[in-house]
C-alpha cells in the first residue's frame, strides 16, 4: 500500500513538473524580459496570445515622466512593412492595441523605448510574436485540460507500474488509453475547432505538434494494450509507451500550429 502511494505521488510531481514545463516554454506564453533605466532594472511582459474580439493591448512599465514608446508591428508570413505608433502614457505605464487578425492570424511586434536621446529595443534581440484565436467555451476548455492532465497522470504512473515484475498493467493501460482519446482526439478537436475553425491540423493535414503527438501517444498506448495478454512483452511495451507519452507531451503547447500566410493573399493590413 506505501508502495502504491509512493509511485502516485511521484507520478503527480513529474506529471506536474512535466505541465507547468510545458506550459511556460509555449510560443503563447507572454514574453519577459527587462531593461536598465537609469541604475534600475524595469521588468515587463508582452503578450504572445489574444482572444478574437477583445482588445489586443500592450503594455509596457513607463519608468520615467520623461520617456516615450513607439511599437512597431507587421503581419507574420507577410510582405508588409514595419508600421509604427506612438504608445500612450496611461497610469504610469506606456498602451498601445494591435489590429485585430482572422483566427490563426500573427503579429510580430517590438518597441523601442527612448529617454535623454538614448533607445533601447524590447526585446533586445528579435521580435514578439502574438497569435489570434476565438475564444473557447469553458464547457469544452475545462474537460479537455482535466481529461489529458488525468491522461498524463495515468500514463506516467502506468510506466512506474511497469518497473514493478508481475505487475498487474491492465487496467492501468486501458484507461491511460481511454482517456487520451477521449482528451485527445474528441475534446482535443472541438477546442482546436472552437479557437481556430479546424478539427484537426496533425498529420495528414497539418504540421501541428499539438495534434500530432497526442495522436503519437494513442498510437504507442494501443500498441501497449494489445500487447497486454503477451506478459514477456507488455512491461517493456507500456515502459516504452510512458516515456514518449512523457517526452511527447513536455513538447511546447502550440508549437506549429493554425498559421495564416499571408504571402497567399492579396489582402492588404488593417492598420
Amino acid at each position: 500500500m506505501k508502495r502504491s502511494l509512493v509511485l502516485w505521488l511521484l507520478a503527480i510531481v513529474i506529471t506536474l513538473f512535466s505541465a507547468i514545463y510545458q506550459r511556460l516554454t509555449g510560443p503563447t506564453h507572454p514574453f519577459r524580459g527587462s531593461f536598465l533605466l537609469d541604475g534600475r532594472t524595469i521588468s515587463y511582459k508582452l503578450p504572445c496570445a489574444h482572444i478574437i474580439g477583445e482588445n489586443h493591448q500592450v503594455t509596457l512599465p513607463a519608468g520615467s515622466d520623461s520617456g516615450e514608446a513607439t511599437i512597431f508591428f507587421r503581419r507574420l508570413n507577410s510582405n508588409d512593412e514595419w508600421s509604427a505608433q506612438p504608445m500612450v502614457s496611461k497610469q504610469g505605464r506606456f498602451v498601445a492595441e494591435l489590429p485585430e487578425q482572422p483566427t490563426g492570424g500573427k503579429v510580430q511586434y517590438y518597441i523601442e523605448y527612448t529617454q535623454n536621446g538614448q533607445t533601447q529595443r524590447l526585446p533586445a534581440q528579435g521580435v514578439v510574436v502574438s497569435r489570434f484565436r476565438y475564444p473557447v467555451p469553458a464547457a469544452v476548455l475545462i474537460p479537455h485540460i482535466l481529461v489529458m492532465f488525468m491522461a498524463m497522470l495515468l500514463s506516467t504512473r502506468t510506466g512506474l507500474e511497469a518497473l514493478k515484475r508481475g505487475a498487474r498493467l491492465d487496467r492501468l493501460v486501458l484507461w491511460t488509453l481511454g482517456l487520451l482519446f477521449v482528451g485527445g482526439m474528441v475534446l482535443g478537436p472541438l477546442v482546436q475547432h472552437a479557437a481556430f475553425g479546424a478539427y484537426w491540423t496533425g498529420l495528414p493535414f497539418g504540421t501541428d505538434l499539438t495534434d500530432n503527438k497526442t495522436l503519437i501517444a494513442l498510437v504507442v498506448w494501443l500498441i501497449a494494450a494489445l500487447h497486454l495478454r503477451r506478459p514477456e512483452r507488455v512491461r517493456a511495451w507500456v515502459l516504452g509507451a510512458a516515456i514518449i507519452t512523457l517526452i511527447a507531451f513536455a513538447i511546447p503547447h502550440s508549437v506549429m500550429g493554425t498559421e495564416v500566410n499571408h504571402l497567399k493573399e492579396a489582402a492588404p493590413f488593417q492598420k
